[in-house]
């Protein structure tokens, strides 16, 4: 079947909007990192946790509608972006910061004690904020990106594990088995990583971090659980809006 324009336009609008929600769930995730733990329910989660399970369901739902190939070079442009934040970040710390007379009052933060900072080192007296926000964000980047790169292309591939194992059928199973796999990879890799320093000094006992990969994960197995129904409804009209056939939805199982 001939594409028209107008689809072929369709098609591009649609990937950008769920690519962009993609990079900015992820985005948020390296920004807002471990700067606040909250409770959810029986769940200690940090912050950047809540808008990363999106993701999962975008490359889900690029990867039936789009291809493999599509859904793989959106998550590597995630990965170019996750180095231009690291980068940008360390460039920022090694540039010198104004004298003090120049700074405003709410950049020096005084502390009442000694604290622990989650690359394994300590701080006390006054502080800037910015080494407050890059000792809690730049190890999560890392984290994540390390993560990112295990968990993202883990999605993309089980899921057209499953995809061809299954010749199309059963959409539930290759989005819950793809993203319940992806999601315990990314859980334990994250939580590794970023509070793997304050676990060897002695700052943050293996129960801690334990609890932590638990309730990450579980929070994102519910997320995981409770997108099929949006996934479904997702393909069920954008495959209408779109125009994309069963032919070509059959050539994605490659």
């Amino acid at each position: 079947m001939e594409i028209t324009d107008e689809v072929r336009e369709r098609r591009e609008r649609v990937f950008l909007i769920m690519a962009g929600i993609f990079l900015c769930a992820m985005t948020m995730l390296n920004i807002l990192g471990i700067t606040r733990f909250i409770q959810l329910g029986p769940m200690t989660l940090a912050l950047g946790v809540l808008p990363y399970p999106l993701t999962f369901l975008c490359t889900d739902l690029i990867s039936e509608l789009y291809g493999r190939s599509r859904a793989n070079f959106m998550v590597t442009v995630g990965l170019i972006l996750n180095v231009f934040i690291i980068g940008t970040l360390w460039i920022a710390n090694m540039m010198p910061s104004v004298g003090p007379e120049s700074q405003p009052p709410w950049q020096v933060i005084h502390l009442a004690e000694e604290i622990a900072l989650p690359n394994g080192t300590s701080v006390d007296g006054s502080v800037e904020l910015f080494t407050l926000l890059y000792a809690t964000t730049s190890g999560a980047v890392v984290a994540s990106m390390m993560a990112y790169i295990a968990a993202q292309y883990c999605d993309v591939y089980m899921f057209h594990f499953w995809k061809k194992l299954t010749n199309g059928k059963h959409l539930w199973l290759r989005n819950n088995g793809s993203t319940i796999v992806s999601q315990g990879v990314d859980s334990f890799m994250v939580i590794t990583v970023t509070f793997g320093a304050q676990f060897l000094a002695g700052a943050m006992s293996g129960g801690a971090m334990l609890m932590l990969m638990a309730h990450n994960y579980l929070f994102k197995l519910c997320v995981a659980l409770a997108d099929t129904l949006p996934f479904y409804a997702g393909v069920h009209y954008l495959k209408r809006y779109l125009e994309i056939s069963d032919d070509e939805l059959a050539e994605h199982r490659n």
